[in-house]
């Protein structure tokens, strides 16, 4: 299933800790923090390196949206 014109992607596309990290206006080391603090899921590539899920993130993105509206 494609992803309509300015929706979320696809389920299945992984970010790149600077990709998250622009969505929120954050270092990219702030990213890795986070996820070992456990405040977001990440998977390793088999370079080592962190990826994580665009689905979650957006999710993220708009629940700290929605706190930060009220």
């Amino acid at each position: 299933m494609a992803a309509e014109a300015g929706n979320r992607p696809e389920d299945d596309e992984l970010l790149t800790p600077s990709e998250v990290a622009k969505l929120f206006r954050v270092d990219p080391k702030t990213v890795t923090r986070w996820a070992k603090a456990g405040k977001l899921s990440s998977i390793r590539t088999l370079g080592g390196h962190r990826r994580y899920r665009a689905a979650e993130i957006y999710a993220l993105l708009e629940e700290e949206r929605g706190s930060q509206s009220r």
